[in-house]
Formats: C-alpha cells, sequence, structure tokens
C-alpha cells in the first residue's frame, strides 16, 4: 500500500477520498489554489500545498505544479478525482516518468478511450454495439452531409475529445449542417484543445444508462450494476439513480458483459464507466467510456456496498480486487440530487458567495458527499456543486420518499440554490413512474418557461 497520496482536485471529491486514505491507513496531502485556501479539503489533510492563483490553467490544471507538489511532500501516489486532469494521459504519462503511481488506469488506455471517435472504432472492434455513425474524426463539411444523407437526419456532431456535455450540436436538416458543425469546432477547441469532430446518427429519446466497472492490474474485471442519468439538462447531469428504472435483470447482464469485454479489450484497469444509450426496444449503444470515477459513483456504492475510491487506491497499490462478480448484489434503491449554487429561475445562473446558513439532512438512508460549511465562500472560478445529496431506500418508492423529506429539510442561505428545483422534479409524475427519457427536462423547461 502507498505511504502518501496527493488529491490533484478540490472540494468534496477531493474530501471523498481524504476519507478513504484514513480508513486505509494512509497519508494523504491536498493541492489547492489561492482561492480555495480555506476549502475543507485543505484543512482536513494531513498536508496541503498551494500550487498556484485561481485560474485552472495556474493551478489545479498545472501538470508541472502538481507533480512538483508530489515530490516536495514525498507521495509515491497522486488520486486525480475527476474532471481537471483525471482523464489526461499526459499528465498519467509524467506520473510514471517521475515515479508517482496514477491512480487510474493506464496513459495508453486514457489515450485510446480519450478519443471518443477512436473509442467508438475499439469498442466496433470489440464486439460492442455503437451508434451508426463516422468512421473516425470528420475533416469537412461535405464529409459530414454524406454521412447524414446516408443515414438520415437528426444527426449529432460530437468533440472527438469531448467529455462533460461539450462540443456537442445536434443537427435536424442539412440547412444547418455547416453552422452546427462549426459551433461544435470552436467549442471544442476552446474547451479540449482539439477541434475534432465526429458525427453519429441521433436517436431520439433514449435512456442514459452507464456501467461502472472495476478492474485490477491482474486481470479481473467485474460490473457493479448501472446508473441512470437520463434526468439531464443540456447534456448536463441532474439527478441519476440505481439500478435503472427501465433495465431488467437480463438486458443489465448483457449490458455488463459487454462493459467488461470493453475495458478488458483496451488492457483497462481501475474504475471506469461505460456510458451506454438504450432506446425504446431495449437495444444498447455505446456512446463513451469515462475513465474515472464519477460524480454520482456514491449510489453505486450505495446499493452495491462496495467502496468504489477505496477499490481505486488498493487496485492502484497492486492488490487483486477482493470481490467477484457473483458476489455482486444490488440491494434496493438511491439517487443522487446534485445540489449547485445556481439561480433556476435566472437560466441556472451561478450564484457565487458566503453561505451564512447551512443545515443538511440526516438519517436513516441519507449520505452527503459535500465540502461546503456556514462561513465557506463559494467562489466564480469553479462549478458551483455545493454537495451530493443521495438517498437509499429498500426499493424506489422508499428511495423517493426519503429524498423529498430531505431536499424539504436542505437549508442553504446566503447563495441562490437549485433544491426546490430538485424538490419539484422528484414530484413530477414522469419521474415517480420512471417515464422519462434523455429529452425529458429539456421538454420540460422549455414548456415551463414559456
Amino acid at each position: 500500500m502507498f505511504r502518501k497520496v496527493l488529491i490533484a482536485n478540490r472540494g468534496e471529491i477531493a474530501v471523498r477520498i481524504i476519507r478513504a486514505c484514513r480508513e486505509l491507513g494512509v497519508r494523504c496531502a491536498a493541492v489547492y489554489s489561492t482561492a480555495d485556501k480555506n476549502s475543507l479539503h485543505a484543512q482536513i489533510a494531513d498536508e496541503a500545498v498551494c500550487i498556484g492563483p485561481p485560474a485552472t490553467k495556474d493551478s489545479y490544471l498545472n501538470m508541472n505544479a502538481v507533480i512538483q507538489a508530489a515530490l516536495n511532500v514525498g507521495a509515491d501516489a497522486i488520486h486525480p478525482g475527476f474532471g481537471f486532469l483525471s482523464e489526461n494521459a499526459e499528465f498519467a504519462r509524467l506520473c510514471e516518468k517521475n515515479g508517482i503511481v496514477f491512480i487510474g488506469p493506464s496513459y495508453k488506455a486514457i489515450e485510446m478511450l480519450g478519443n471518443k471517435a477512436a473509442a467508438k472504432e475499439t469498442m466496433a472492434a470489440a464486439g460492442v454495439p455503437v451508434i451508426p455513425g463516422s468512421k473516425g474524426a470528420v475533416k469537412s463539411v461535405k464529409e459530414a452531409a454524406a454521412f447524414a444523407e446516408k443515414a438520415g437526419y437528426p444527426i449529432l456532431v460530437k468533440a472527438s475529445a469531448g467529455g462533460g456535455g461539450r462540443g456537442i450540436r445536434r443537427v435536424d436538416s442539412a440547412k444547418e449542417l455547416e453552422a452546427q458543425m462549426t459551433a461544435a469546432q470552436q467549442e471544442a477547441k476552446n474547451f479540449f484543445g482539439d477541434d475534432s469532430v465526429y458525427i453519429e446518427k441521433f436517436l431520439i429519446n433514449p435512456h442514459h444508462v452507464e456501467i461502472q466497472i472495476i478492474a485490477d492490474r491482474q486481470g479481473h474485471v467485474i460490473y457493479l450494476g448501472e446508473r441512470d442519468c437520463s434526468m439531464q439538462r443540456r447534456n448536463q447531469k441532474v439527478i441519476e439513480e440505481c439500478p435503472s428504472p427501465i433495465v431488467d435483470s437480463e438486458l443489465r447482464r448483457r449490458m455488463g458483459e459487454a462493459a467488461v469485454t470493453a475495458a478488458k479489450q483496451c488492457g483497462y484497469y481501475n474504475a471506469g464507466t461505460i456510458e451506454f444509450l438504450v432506446d425504446e426496444n431495449r437495444d444498447f449503444y455505446f456512446m463513451e467510456m469515462n475513465t474515472r470515477i464519477q460524480v454520482e459513483h456514491p449510489i453505486t456504492e450505495e446499493v452495491t456496498g462496495f467502496d468504489l475510491v477505496k477499490a481505486q487506491i488498493e487496485v492502484a497499490s497492486g492488490s487483486p480486487l477482493r470481490i467477484t462478480q457473483d458476489e455482486i448484489e444490488l440491494r434496493g434503491h438511491a439517487i443522487e440530487c446534485r445540489i449547485n449554487a445556481e439561480n433556476p429561475a435566472l437560466d441556472f445562473r451561478p450564484s457565487p458567495g458566503t453561505i451564512t446558513a447551512l443545515y443538511v439532512p440526516g438519517g436513516p438512508g441519507i449520505r452527503i458527499d459535500g465540502a461546503v460549511y456556514q462561513g465557506y465562500t463559494i467562489t466564480p472560478y469553479y462549478d458551483s456543486m455545493i454537495s451530493k445529496l443521495i438517498a437509499h431506500g429498500s426499493d424506489r418508492d422508499d428511495a423517493i420518499r426519503k429524498m423529498r423529506w430531505a431536499l424539504s429539510e436542505f437549508i442553504v442561505e446566503g447563495v441562490d440554490t437549485n433544491i426546490e428545483f430538485q424538490l419539484e422534479l422528484i414530484k413530477r409524475p414522469e419521474f415517480i413512474s420512471g417515464n422519462y427519457d434523455i429529452g425529458f427536462l429539456n421538454r420540460y423547461m422549455d414548456k415551463r418557461n414559456k
């Protein structure tokens, strides 16, 4: 096991990793920007290192500063969390070059799967169902138009190096293609430094269902059920649940086995998530693979009783998985609501400021993954998530009831939040019945705002 882990992240995921290290008896060091001097993760880690000013490019995305911090504190491993450098192959390579273990997959696997177009080709070669699309990145509008004419509209233009819903444009007709492709390329270049895009057929109103896998360096891969992430606004997840209301045991097995096949095809190890779209016929198609821990991992932990973050650290140290596929059992149902400092009435505008009063719910089946406290100042430099509220019940109805009262008890003053909006969604008949799809929230918001 490692002597010391450097956590190359901030906020609630940094706090989550610190807690996992403590349970494993591993010392941990945190990095922070000057804007995060008073952050919880910097206060509770065994030691903390300032790595730069607020701008992410000068701090949390500064690879050399992070590596130097690890060397200075004597860390033998780095956990990147999610976002920032977590899916950066060059950073994983730098870790290896400096004799530091990257708690994640190999840089070769990140390179293979980080390019969405190349990942799709890899999955197709492994026999995993994929959405019909272009063979790799398209180089011109003419090439994109040729595919669209053959496949039929609507189509999606997607950033090859994308993630987090960035660099995606829906195109409903030939006359829109050039403008939407240009917009997707520009956004891709701004966010990922790579303007290459690929094209795929747009599936109308599918469910977004992802399979969680964990793999060790000895070649063992298991899947831990699925999460339904269809409740999303503008490709940004809002509510997630586990298991999915549309997945039965047979579909779960087929999707899980496809995910395991995908991981083995890539020589993958550590935690990863294979995202699928499931259509009205319950046919599923590979969308992308995330080579990191996911924001919504707690609901999988609640339903399986398996600590994913501790497992990440253990398998990175060379330990084999402690559990086999036959031992994985889904118990009950879990729902996660992302609590953000934002104003839904003002197009979800971020709401930085100081939290003047805070009360978080508790009780049976309620979990809070957060990093804020009364008096904490939410800065404008990073994402607006305050915490993740997780409800675990004996079944889906029980989890919904628990989430409703937990949201009703959650108090945050000093900044605007989306708590009331989350409560509104949880009470919607479409959510209660499980009769919602990936486009539901966009349709609902369009109708709500008229």
